[in-house]
């Protein structure tokens, strides 16, 4: 499902897109539900209950014994448990999640974008990108349709001390079933080729971006010995979100996520600091900021920074 995804160029326009069956290569997908677009006509958002399943495998040896890695991806929803015929409980759950019901009008299917927008979100086991591990990552391609989410655990070979903050135990990511990020890495590239149109590049997007999500993706590449290609483009929406002003033009007393969703009145559910809640929450944010501010996505990109920038 999608929650947002730009058309001609700009962010006040909408469309939303569910998936259907398909595969990719290494990541097999299921949904049921039909494609579809939309434009956003107006302002005002009532809420609907609207709730998607998919699911990617990937398989690798763990001491010569096959094992089952179930990447369970649902919007709003975070999962990454063993499969059933290994006999294990599963880690968690699947909820639905609540979106924006827009007003509909049909769009042309063709439409030339100037990037492939991800919104993406990791949590970590500590601040320190030199020290600490990503244990969990989920990204969004707001231009939505089938295979428009990516999410799993991983594995950080090390304890999280700080499971107050997210709820990732050791347990759960200390498994062999979960993947390491080197193992994560050609999944990753291979997923974001699948949904990077030709000649254009890819523009990640994430809230504190710049600080935080960015240098630990870029430090758990360089682990793996592996190069951030050079057309992936960041923008960090924190920046953006200090332009921002109430009503009654005083700035915001804060720019954090958790601040800008309350702003918006845009609705939680499930955890926050979980990976794919908060990317559903700055899908959300994002539209409504590049509103207020009038950005379209030829600007963003102006705005972007590179790998090698932070390095």
């Amino acid at each position: 499902m999608s929650l947002a995804a730009i058309c001609s160029g700009n962010f006040n326009q909408l469309r939303n897109s569910l998936g259907n069956c398909s595969n990719i290569n290494l990541l097999k997908f299921h949904s049921g539900l039909v494609p579809g677009k939309v434009l956003l006509e107006t302002r005002r958002c009532t809420l609907r209950p609207l709730s998607t399943r998919v699911e990617a495998r990937s398989q690798r040896s763990e001491d010569s014994k096959p094992s089952i890695i179930n990447l369970s991806l649902r919007s709003g929803t975070v999962g990454s448990s063993p499969d059933r015929n290994l006999n294990q409980s599963e880690l968690h759950e699947f909820k639905s999640i609540q979106c924006y019901n827009l007003q509909e009008k049909i769009v042309d299917k063709k439409i030339d974008r100037p990037a492939t927008i991800l919104v993406f979100d990791i949590e970590t086991t500590g601040f320190s990108r030199q020290n600490e591990r990503i244990i969990e990552f989920a990204l969004r391609d707001l231009m939505g349709g089938k295979n428009s989410t990516f999410q799993t655990l991983v594995n950080p070979e090390k304890d999280v001390p700080n499971a107050f903050v997210h709820g990732i135990s050791t347990y759960m990511v200390n498994r062999p079933d979960v993947p390491r990020f080197k193992e994560l890495v050609p999944i990753l590239l291979h997923y974001v080729r699948s949904r990077q149109m030709a000649g254009k590049p890819v523009l990640w997007v994430a809230h504190n971006g710049r600080r935080f999500d960015v240098p630990f993706f870029i430090k758990e590449f360089q682990r793996c010995s592996e190069e951030i290609p050079s057309d992936w483009l960041f923008v960090d929406t924190l920046p953006l979100a200090r332009q921002l002003v109430n009503p009654d033009g005083s700035k915001l007393s804060s720019s954090s996520l958790k601040a800008l969703r309350e702003h918006y009145e845009i609705p939680l559910v499930g955890p926050a600091h979980r990976a794919m809640q908060d990317v559903t929450t700055l899908c959300y944010v994002l539209q409504r900021i590049t509103f207020d501010l009038k950005l379209t996505v030829p600007e963003l990109i102006d705005k972007a920074f590179r790998a090698s920038d932070l390095n």
